[in-house]
């Protein structure tokens, strides 16, 4: 596909292990003839599952998606404590899991769901002094992050098996997760097998939601290798934010960066459309009037 056959839009990728989130990008850039290719919010390497792309003017919205809710499928393995808090780092420590029994992990996972003071990962890409944390501790260093508030609305456990690895006994735990943005299911599983003082850590992920787009919408690479197309943009923020319909004039003023008079959408970002169907802006409301956080027009 050439540039010029670009449209702006989102991609929708269901991303595979082994590949960055990064490398997802500089894939889609190839195939969509254009470097102007953004992601809301990375998937660590051994994850898969959705992620979502801004194409061309598109990465202007990938600002107001970062922060949307998550979902995620998840294996956590308690016995095993490791550095990454995932599979892809060093054992630190094996312990006997087998007296661990399924009522202590129901109220393990009970503890764990609400609203939290979580610490991320310390190979997470929480920024140290401007570096990412899991650069500081590759190179050595020691990294304590700060706890920060995150919300687990749902944990729901889908099975628990026990089996024995290493020679040492384990349990896995199928789990299901929504969450706000910035929590870490890698400390999750870190913070429910401390919990039961047996040590955890994630052995799969997988990304089934990101606000409104799921693994339904969600296209592999190779299939975007063979048909490539964006979700256009007008489409993308009707699904992903509340809308507000202009007539002619309030687009004209949105347009020329002019405020309008409030409806009652309150402070979250909203969807601004021309009577044609065009998406003009995002808007937020402060008071009396809506401002335009994002002009997509003129």
């Amino acid at each position: 596909m050439t540039a010029s056959a670009v449209r702006d839009g989102l991609v929708v990728v269901d991303k595979p292990a082994g590949l960055t989130s990064h490398d997802v990008v500089a894939r889609v850039r190839r195939l969509a003839g254009t470097r102007k290719v953004g992601h809301a919010g990375t998937l660590d390497p051994m994850a898969t599952g959705v992620l979502v792309l801004g194409v061309e003017r598109a990465t202007r919205l990938l600002t107001y998606l970062v922060g949307a809710e998550k979902s995620y499928d998840a294996t956590v393995r308690l016995g095993v404590t490791t550095v990454t808090d995932d599979a892809e780092g060093d054992v630190l420590e094996r312990s006997d899991a087998s007296g661990v029994t399924d009522e202590a992990v129901a109220d393990g996972v009970r503890r764990l769901t609400g609203t939290l003071q979580q610490v991320p990962s310390a190979v997470s890409a929480v920024k140290v002094d401007g570096r990412r944390a899991y650069a500081r501790v590759r190179a050595g260093e020691q990294v304590v992050l700060a706890a920060r508030t995150v919300t687990v609305r749902r944990f729901d456990i889908l099975a628990v098996q026990r089996a024995v690895a290493a020679g040492s006994p384990v349990v896995d735990v199928d789990v299901r997760v929504d969450c706000t943005a910035g929590t870490y299911v890698r400390a999750l599983a870190r913070d429910l097998g401390a919990d039961l003082a047996v040590g955890g850590h994630l052995t799969a992920l997988r990304r089934t939601r990101v606000g409104p787009y799921g693994l339904d919408v969600a296209r592999t690479l190779d299939v975007l290798a063979e048909s490539f197309s964006v979700l256009p943009m007008a489409d993308a923020a009707r699904v992903a934010f509340p809308v507000r319909e202009l007539d002619a004039e309030e687009a004209r003023r949105l347009v020329h960066g002019q405020r309008l008079a409030a409806v009652g959408l309150g402070e979250q970002p909203v969807a601004a459309f021309a009577p044609d169907g065009s998406l003009v802006a995002i808007v937020s409301e402060t008071g009396p009037t809506a401002r335009p956080l994002l002009v997509l027009q003129g």
